[in-house]
């Protein structure tokens, strides 16, 4: 599973998942173009020297991923600077949770502009060049939310949710051009968010889980790295779960 040559796009990298998949992509030999938006810029001065030092290109991109006009400049400077895309993974999301009741208007839009938004603008920048080259892999960041729900996260659900339902549907659009189209959906991932959850709260978590623990960045990577190569190259329109079995 090399992906030497090839160069992927990775939305919402600087930390988590985002960079877990860089850093893995990036080891397999794929040059790297990332986005991110509230980053400090000493840590993404880091990632794109980490990502270096593993001996493929690689830049960073300050990015609204919800705004379809800068999406596209951005796609454009990208294929300027690294002359190909061939992996696009649209991982860049955020929570606002609460119950329905007390959940804003603005709560809802910006979750779902960011979440679910995003995967549009990016993937219709993208697609031209797709199509042009009849060959590409859509990598798309959901989550097991989006497939049974949570209380206190209808926003963050019904994103995506709306992402598989996207997915699914531009597979089929584009699969006679050879442009493949999957979803990734993590359970629970250590990350920042889930750091900051009680010990015993964890552990609860944890029963839910048949493989006895906690998901980690790497995990949703290694299944990133396998839809990004050719090990894949007849899988499309498919919702990978990564969650140690959580949700079966």
């Amino acid at each position: 599973m090399n992906l030497y040559g090839k160069t992927i796009l990775i939305t919402g990298a600087s930390q988590g998942i985002g960079k877990a998949i860089a850093v893995k992509l990036a080891e397999a030999g794929g040059h790297i173009a990332f986005t991110y938006l509230s980053a400090n810029q000493s840590d993404i001065m880091n990632l794109e020297e980490t990502l270096r030092n593993l001996g493929v290109k690689t830049r960073g991109f300050h990015l609204d991923v919800s705004d379809f006009t800068s999406t596209a400049k951005v796609v454009q400077d990208i294929l300027q600077t690294f002359g190909s895309l061939d992996v696009l993974i649209n991982n860049a999301g955020i929570t606002r949770d609460n119950l329905l009741l007390r959940m804003s208007e603005a709560d809802w839009d910006v979750v779902l502009n960011v979440n679910l938004k995003s995967v549009f603008n990016m993937v219709k920048a993208s697609m031209q060049t797709f199509l042009k080259q009849r060959n590409g892999s859509i990598i798309n960041i959901a989550s097991v939310v989006g497939i049974r729900g949570n209380a206190g996260q209808a926003n963050y659900a019904a994103s995506k949710a709306g992402i598989i339902g996207f997915t699914k549907s531009i597979a089929l659009e584009l699969g006679s051009r050879n442009i493949r189209a999957n979803v990734i959906a993590p359970g629970f991932i250590a990350s920042a968010m889930t750091d900051k959850l009680s010990g015993p709260l964890q552990e609860v978590w944890k029963k839910n889980i048949p493989l006895n623990r906690i998901g980690l960045p790497k995990d949703v990577a290694d299944c990133a790295l396998f839809l990004a190569s050719d090990a894949s190259n007849y899988i499309t329109g498919q919702v990978i779960q990564v969650d140690g079995g959580m949700l079966t």
